[in-house]
């Protein structure tokens, strides 16, 4: 491993990032509320995904005083199709610690962010940077590889030691008078030029006379990463159950996979259509007529869904079952998980309406 080589980084890279840099909505404000919710909202999703999120959050929720002070149901629809829903709920967490520990103050400096409900150390070193002008790096995914590839590093890059040795690294050659610049470079020369999954662009990168994946060839082995375990596959029978003009929601419970989540009722397995009725009798409910059958197939980070889905007329009491029509639907957060059976649940509704 050739340490060195990122001490030659800083000034190829910011020279660089002027020219390159991405526009996106929440740089250049120097507001450590936009940071803060822009890096929460980007963990584990695109940036093209999270910007008309992150727009609309604004609109909303422009300040920590407005999030702090907002209901659940209002922050779940605000993130619903984000996914991994304790983001939310934990940056609402920080906001009302920051009014309640800090008088509405944010916390300027690493240590203190660190202590906000579920920032770390990348997304403390984001804000503390590019916020606070800290001299603190921010080691994401993005960073890792282009520092791996760099320095010709063949360890593990998710090994937390390998981790802990580019943050000290970092350190040493981060500019004092321009950190949260080059934090934001490294992040985009990873997602624009030092890519994953692939070939990275050499020609373009500003960092290829000195990298030694460049010159030993081996851009397509570095980073090392450990395999991930295969995912655990589910099966699921989904009941879009209409009465009267409205459809059966349920509450997931508060803790675990989507908690707290609005979602269609549903059973394990994949019933076929001659026992696809038996699960009726626990809502205390009929079938009155089927009108159609669904599959979908969702995927999250250790489990797949495979989904079979129904719907149909009922009646009869619905018990542990929320009777919705087609505006409180749209108010509700139910997770993207369920989306194929939310659009046919709004189709159907409609069309009962129009009736």
């Amino acid at each position: 491993m050739k340490e060195e080589n990122l001490s030659m980084m800083a000034g190829p890279l910011l020279s660089w990032y002027a020219e390159n840099k991405r526009t996106l909505p929440w740089r250049g404000t120097g507001d450590p509320y936009c940071v803060l919710v822009s890096e929460i909202m980007l963990q584990q999703t695109r940036v093209a995904a999270v910007i008309p999120y992150y727009l609309r959050w604004m609109e909303v929720l422009p300040d920590v005083e407005s999030l702090a002070a907002v209901d659940e149901e209002r922050l779940m629809k605000l993130w619903q199709g984000l996914g991994y829903y304790s983001r939310a709920r934990n940056l609402r967490r920080a906001a009302k610690m920051m009014m309640e520990t800090y008088a509405g103050r944010f916390p300027e400096t690493r240590e203190e962010l660190l202590r906000l409900p579920g920032v770390g150390e990348y997304t403390a070193g984001a804000v503390a940077s590019i916020a606070f002008g800290q001299a603190v790096p921010a080691v994401d995914g993005n960073v890792l590889r282009v520092a791996s590839r760099v320095t010709g590093e063949d360890g593990d890059i998710l090994d937390p030691g390998v981790r802990r040795r580019f943050q000290q690294l970092l350190e040493q050659v981060i500019p004092p008078d321009r950190p949260g610049e080059f934090n934001q470079a490294l992040m985009d020369l990873g997602a624009m030029v030092c890519l994953p999954n692939g070939m990275p662009d050499c020609g373009q990168c500003p960092l290829a006379p000195f990298c030694e994946a460049n010159r030993l060839g081996l851009q397509g082995v570095l980073p090392v990463r450990r395999k991930k375990a295969a995912r655990r596959v589910e099966d699921l029978t989904v009941y879009l159950l209409l009465r009267e003009g409205r459809i059966a929601l349920r509450r997931r419970e508060d803790t675990g996979l989507l908690a707290g989540l609005w979602e269609f009722p549903h059973v394990p397995g994949s019933l076929e259509e001659a026992r696809a009725g038996d699960p009726l009798d626990t809502w205390a409910l009929k079938a009155v007529s089927w009108q159609k059958k669904l599959t979908a197939r969702h995927i999250f980070t250790h489990v797949e869904w495979h989904m079979t889905g129904y719907l149909l007329e009922v009646s009869g009491e619905g018990c542990n079952l929320t009777w919705t029509g087609q505006e409180e639907l749209d108010l509700l957060a139910v997770p993207s998980a369920f989306s194929k059976f939310l659009e046919e649940a709004r189709r159907a509704l409609r069309e009962g309406t129009e009736r």
